[in-house]
C-alpha cells in the first residue's frame, strides 16, 4: 500500500512513519509512505504557501497555487483526503475501507485554513480524527497512518491481534492478564489458566459485553442493542443484572 502525504513539516511525518510497526512494515515492502513538501513547488525566494484572507479576518490561509502544484507533480494515489475538523469522522470502520484500498494521500492543513478551491476542486473528501483544533493536521496524519498501517495484510505479525481489537466487532477489548499470576494480592482469574480455551472464549466474550456497556453504551446502541445471545454470555458469567446491564461491583 502507498500513502502519500503532504505537509509543510514532512520531516514529522517521514519520522514517525519510520519508526516502530510502519517502519518495519516499509522494510518489509507492505507499506510505502512519502511525505512531500508543499513548498516543494513554490517559485519565489521565501517559498511562500500562505496569504492573509481575502475580506479580512485573523489568521493566514494556505494558497492554492503551490498546493495544487505540489500534488500534481507526484500524481499520489486517491483519494486524496484533506484533514480538517469539519471532515467525516475518522473511526475503525474507515480504517478499514482505507485499509482495503491499494493507496491513499493525505493532505495536512496548517494556519487559519485551507483556499476553499483547495476542497472544491483539489481534495476527494474531508476527514477529521475528532471534535478538537490542532496547529495543522500532521498529528492527525500519523493517526491515520498508525490505525490504517496496521491492518494492511501482514503488516501485523498475528491477524488475530487484530481480529479481537477493541472495534472489531463493535465492542471494546477484554482484559489481558500476564506473569505473574499473582501480583500484590491480585490474581489472574482463574479461567485464563485453565487450559479449556472454549471457556476462556467465553470469559472473553462476557468481559468485552460487560467493558463496553460499562464504559462505551453508545457502542451497544450502534448495533442495536444485546442479542440474546450476549445477555445469556453476560449472565453466564455473572455479570448481568437480570435487565442486560453488568454487574459492575
Amino acid at each position: 500500500m502507498r500513502i502519500d502525504v503532504f505537509t509543510i513539516f514532512p520531516e514529522l511525518v517521514s519520522g514517525f512513519a519510520a519508526a516502530s510497526l510502519l517502519g518495519k512494515a516499509q522494510s518489509r515492502g507492505l507499506l510505502d509512505i512519502r511525505a512531500h513538501d508543499l513548498r516543494a513547488e513554490t517559485t519565489d525566494p521565501h517559498r511562500t504557501v500562505d496569504d492573509s484572507p481575502f475580506g479580512g479576518g485573523a489568521g493566514m490561509v494556505l494558497m492554492p497555487e503551490p498546493v495544487f502544484a505540489a500534488v500534481e507533480a507526484v500524481d499520489p494515489p486517491r483519494p486524496l483526503l484533506l484533514l480538517d475538523p469539519g471532515g467525516r469522522r475518522f473511526d475503525q470502520a474507515m480504517a478499514h475501507e482505507l485499509a482495503a484500498l491499494d493507496g491513499f494521500s493525505l493532505l495536512c492543513g496548517r494556519y487559519e485554513n485551507v483556499d476553499h478551491r483547495i476542497r472544491e476542486h483539489l481534495v476527494d473528501g474531508e476527514v477529521s480524527i475528532g471534535d478538537y483544533v490542532l496547529s495543522g493536521g500532521e498529528v492527525a496524519a500519523m493517526v491515520i497512518l498508525e490505525a490504517v498501517g496496521r491492518l494492511v495484510p501482514e503488516v501485523m505479525g498475528n491477524r488475530a491481534s487484530v481480529d479481537e481489537e477493541s472495534f472489531a466487532d463493535g465492542l471494546l477489548e477484554y482484559p489481558h492478564y500476564t506473569r505473574p499470576a499473582e501480583f500484590r494480592g491480585w490474581e489472574v482469574p482463574d479461567v485464563l489458566r485453565s487450559g479449556d480455551h472454549g471457556r476462556v472464549a467465553r470469559w472473553r466474550r462476557a468481559q468485552s459485553l460487560a467493558r463496553t456497556i460499562r464504559e462505551r453504551p453508545d457502542l451497544i446502541e450502534a448495533r442495536g442493542g444485546l442479542a440474546d445471545e450476549e445477555r445469556e454470555a453476560l449472565a453466564e458469567h455473572g455479570l448481568d443484572d437480570g435487565s442486560g446491564r453488568p454487574a459492575l461491583d
